[in-house]
């Protein structure tokens, strides 16, 4: 695969993409944060959509390139961790739930409104060019965003998806999986992005996402 001046724009606007999404995922946390009494994030600016305040070396930086320089596109990644002032919660169980869901529950949102795009012309009566490089872009970030989506929703720390569970479970059992998961998440979810397991968990995802594209395009 040649790196031609096309596909370099190609790869760009993907990870511009994949900037804009993971920012508002961690706007979105710190945001719930604050409105369940905890102002940690947002005193040191994460309530922002600049990139440059939620970049993370290893997630926003090296596992991107190693998707791209390996023959694919970015959908996957991750920003810095937003700060949280648990202690500050309001409802301690609650505020850990909805915090964690946000990130997550921002993507498909965000999936939704590339939906939309990708769905307005034919409801204007315009067909689109699905070679031209705005239906990839809105494409992309169709499958990044329920990609991430469901990433951080896996129930491995640190991922959102292990605080939901964890806090989502009566007090006793969310102790009980903290001692069991998080000595070997971390391991687990390296194994499960280096391998292309993820990958393959992920197929079903894209396979439905194909088909319901099918019917509104």
């Amino acid at each position: 695969m040649g790196l031609t001046p096309d596909r370099i724009a190609e790869w760009f606007t993907y990870y511009v993409v994949l900037l804009f999404s993971v920012s508002v995922h961690e706007s979105a946390h710190a945001w719930t944060a604050l409105q369940m009494g905890d102002d940690t994030a947002s005193s040191q600016g994460r309530i922002s959509l600049n990139p440059l305040v939620h970049i993370d070396p290893i997630g926003t930086v090296v596992i991107p390139l190693f998707q791209i320089f390996g023959g694919g596109i970015p959908l996957l990644g991750w920003a810095k961790p937003t700060p949280v002032g648990a202690h500050n919660f309001r409802k301690l169980a609650r505020g850990h739930v909805l915090v964690a869901g946000a990130g997550p529950f921002s993507n498909l949102l965000l999936a939704f409104l590339f939906t939309f795009g990708l769905a307005v012309p034919r409801l204007l009566g315009f067909e689109i060019d699905r070679e031209g490089p705005i239906f990839a872009m809105l494409l992309t970030g169709l499958q990044m965003n329920v990609s991430l989506a469901v990433f951080n929703l896996l129930p491995l720390p640190p991922l959102d998806g292990s605080w939901i569970a964890s806090w989502g479970l009566p007090r006793s059992l969310g102790n009980a999986y903290d001692r069991i998961v998080e000595p070997f998440g971390p391991w687990l979810l390296l194994i499960l992005v280096m391998t292309g397991v993820l990958r393959v968990l992920l197929y079903p995802v894209f396979f439905v996402i194909r088909i319901l594209l099918g019917l509104i395009l």
